[in-house]
């Protein structure tokens, strides 16, 4: 079964900014970056529960080739996307973050 996602803004303005990064950095790396980013998030809607719980009910998703992981909830039937960090970021920060974004 499929999962619906649905993204926070924050996460979107965080990709677009993963992205552009990337982008200014090396040419194609950027779009590289998408690929892996929308790839991961296919994989979390076809099976959230492969990933572990972190923080609450956040679970976490590592990037391949790329130090960022995506942290979810499952809701009901959908799966919210609520944080992209850096892996370099304090856990704290991500945390506090996180449950600045926990929906109910």
């Amino acid at each position: 079964m499929t999962h619906n996602i649905r993204f926070l803004p924050e996460v979107e303005d965080d990709v677009v900014r993963v992205y552009a990064w990337y982008e200014a950095k090396s040419p194609g790396l950027g779009e590289e970056y998408l690929r892996m980013f929308y790839a991961c998030v296919s994989e979390i809607s076809k099976n959230p529960l492969l990933y572990p719980k972190v923080h609450s009910e956040f679970r976490r998703r590592l990037l391949r080739r790329f130090p960022y992981a995506i942290y979810f909830m499952i809701r009901d039937d959908q799966i919210v996307v609520s944080g992209l960090f850096h892996c370099a970021r304090d856990p704290r920060s991500i945390r506090a973050k996180l449950h600045d974004r926990e929906t109910p």
